[in-house]
C-alpha cells in the first residue's frame, strides 16, 4: 500500500522530497499540477487538479493508495478560498465524498462498495500568505547582503512610481540568494546550472545546507507530512 502527494510545480517537488528525506518518512511524491505563473488563473487551475485526480481515481486498486495529499501554494487567497477550491475539485471526481473543513485534516472518499482512501490537503505559506519562494526566503541559513539590498531597490521603484508583487519579488529574492549569496567562486562558472531555481535539484541535493529545516516555519507542513508517513 501507498501515499502519495500531489503537488503544483517540479520544485514543489523536489523541495518537498529534500524535507521528506530529511525526515526520513516514506511518502512517494507524485505527478506536478504545472501550472503558467504568467497566465491569468486567478489560482490555482482547477481543471488540472481534477484530471489528476480522476487519473489516481483510476489507479488506486492497482497501485494500492490508500492516502492522497494536496499541496498548493496559498498565495493571497486565504485558507477558506483555497478549501473552496480543493473541495470543488475532490467533489467532481469523488461523489458523496465529505468536506474538507481544515488543512491537515484526513477525510474519507468512497471509491467503490469496499474500499476507502483518505484525503488532506496543505496550502503553502508564511504568515497565510505567499508560495515556495516565500518559504524559501523564511528558511535561509546564510549571510545574504546581496539579497537583502533588494528591499532598498524595492523601495526606490516604489519613490519612481513602480510596484513590484510580493510574489515577483520573493521570487527575484531567490535568485539574487543562489546566484551571488549562496554560489561558490567553483560554481560560478557553471551558474546556470548550479545557482539558480531552473536546476532546483541539483541545489537541493548538494547543497541543502543553505535552508533550514528545522526552522518553525515547516512546522504546520511537518505536521500535514506526518499523515502520510508509512512504516518501514
Amino acid at each position: 500500500m501507498s501515499n502519495i502527494l500531489i503537488v503544483e510545480s517540479k520544485n514543489d517537488k523536489i523541495f518537498l522530497e529534500a524535507l521528506i528525506n530529511h525526515l526520513n518518512y516514506d511518502i512517494k511524491v507524485g505527478k506536478p499540477i504545472y501550472i503558467d505563473d504568467y497566465e491569468e488563473l486567478k489560482g490555482l487551475n482547477e481543471t488540472q487538479l481534477i484530471k489528476t485526480l480522476k487519473e489516481l481515481k483510476a489507479d488506486i486498486l492497482e497501485r494500492g493508495i490508500e492516502k492522497i495529499g494536496i499541496v498548493i501554494d496559498i498565495d493571497d487567497q486565504g485558507t477558506d478560498k483555497r478549501l473552496e477550491i480543493v473541495n470543488n475539485c475532490i467533489k467532481n471526481v469523488f461523489e458523496n465524498s465529505g468536506t474538507l473543513n481544515n488543512t491537515s485534516e484526513l477525510i474519507k472518499l468512497t471509491i467503490d462498495d469496499v474500499t476507502e482512501i483518505e484525503i488532506a490537503c496543505y496550502f503553502t505559506n508564511v504568515d497565510n500568505k505567499g508560495e515556495l519562494e516565500t518559504v524559501l526566503k523564511t528558511i535561509k541559513t546564510q549571510n545574504s547582503p546581496h539579497a537583502e539590498c533588494l528591499n532598498d531597490w524595492r523601495k526606490c521603484l516604489k519613490n519612481k512610481g513602480y510596484e513590484i508583487t510580493d510574489k515577483d519579488f520573493d521570487k527575484f529574492w531567490i535568485s539574487i540568494y543562489l546566484r551571488y549569496d549562496t554560489c561558490s567562486k567553483k560554481d560560478q562558472r557553471k551558474a546556470g546550472r548550479k545557482c539558480t531555481m531552473n536546476n532546483f535539484d541539483y541545489i537541493m541535493e548538494n547543497k541543502s545546507n543553505i535552508w533550514n529545516f528545522e526552522h518553525p516555519i515547516l512546522e504546520d507542513l511537518k505536521t500535514f507530512l506526518a499523515l502520510f508517513k508509512t512504516e518501514t
